[in-house]
């Protein structure tokens, strides 16, 4: 068995150098004295050592594995330095569309387009080459239309470590509703279906 303190720069390297989540799997088939458990050890020592030497990053659990990201705090820096460079954005129909086929899941392209009320195909089209959603299957309905689901860039996408971590509709809905109270421009309604 090798000490965990022989382990912990081989998996802070192994994290450090995928530009993806790397889960503990995959460490273990590179490392394979080591069980899960050690594993979350060594990350949870790995961030006290960062968070104690105020360091700029720490490991974070973002779509099912490990992923060294930059802290909150320095965001702004961050954005400052990304600033007028051609980042990659969701239009607002994609970003529609992927919160109604994250919070429905699986679900069809006919069903997108009834809560949508306008043609999605263009959209599905963009968020597949995207890789932020798939197709998970068919329905059962007439046609057998195609089912799409979330993929795990999109957790990565959005900094979420699991789907479950969405808010509800009523979480959706009581923010909007304070929204509201405290801006009545307009009218903000979250629709059932979502």
């Amino acid at each position: 068995m090798i000490e965990l303190a022989k382990i912990k720069p081989i998996v802070e390297a192994l994290i450090f150098a995928t530009d993806s989540p790397i889960n503990e799997n995959k460490i273990k088939t590179i490392i394979n004295e080591l069980t899960v458990t050690q594993i979350q050890e060594v990350v949870d020592k790995l961030n006290a050592e960062y968070e104690a030497g105020h360091r700029a990053f720490q490991i974070c659990r973002i779509g099912g594995g490990f992923q060294m990201v930059t802290r909150r705090e320095f965001s702004h820096y961050i954005k400052q330095y990304y600033k007028g460079r051609a980042r990659s954005r969701l239009s607002r129909a994609a970003l529609e569309t992927l919160a109604i086929i994250a919070f429905k899941q699986p679900i069809s392209r006919p069903e997108i387009d009834v809560i949508r009320g306008v043609n999605s195909d263009g959209v599905v089209k963009t968020l597949l080459e995207r890789n932020l959603i798939r197709i998970s299957g068919r329905s059962e309905a007439v046609g057998h239309a195609l089912l799409y689901s979330t993929t795990p860039e999109f957790l990565q996408y959005f900094g979420i470590n699991d789907i479950a971590e969405l808010p509800k509709p009523k979480e959706i809905e009581e923010l909007l509703g304070s929204a509201q109270e405290e801006f009545p421009f307009g009218d903000f309604e979250l629709d059932q279906q979502i």
